[in-house]
């Protein structure tokens, strides 16, 4: 996915991200680097975590982000539960990314959660 046009619409990125993570027995928080233009830097899953948490260093997410010279991101976990709903704890985290990441000019476009058959978009909810 890397320099390409592959992730062209949500759908496609939707598609991309439950091929990846939705059937996972354990949660994982991914990030997908853009550059100015919206294309793919790279997709990294940057931590792995339990049957139900992760624990994601916000800190690590900006060094990550200043490496490959990214200008968004997209956040991306799955539920190993089956619910693709958001809690207040994934709409916390995404409010400390992006106060984090907008201190140093990096945009956080979405955060989805993804199970085997939902992948959900926090943008499309208004929580972003």
């Amino acid at each position: 996915v890397r320099g390409s046009d592959v992730m062209s619409s949500p759908e496609v990125v939707k598609d991309f991200l439950r091929t990846r993570l939705g059937q996972l027995p354990h949660e994982v928080f991914a990030v997908v680097h853009l550059d100015s233009q919206h294309r793919v830097i790279d997709y990294v899953e940057m931590f792995r975590g339990t049957v139900n948490q992760t624990s994601v260093y916000p800190r690590e997410v900006v060094r990550d982000a200043l490496v490959r010279n990214s200008c968004a991101l997209l956040l991306v976990h799955n539920h190993p539960s089956g619910s693709a709903e958001p809690s207040r704890a994934d709409e916390h985290l995404t409010q400390t990314l992006k106060a984090a990441t907008a201190l140093v000019d990096v945009r956080v476009l979405d955060h989805f959660i993804v199970t085997g058959t939902v992948v959900r978009s926090m943008a499309e909810l208004g929580l972003v």
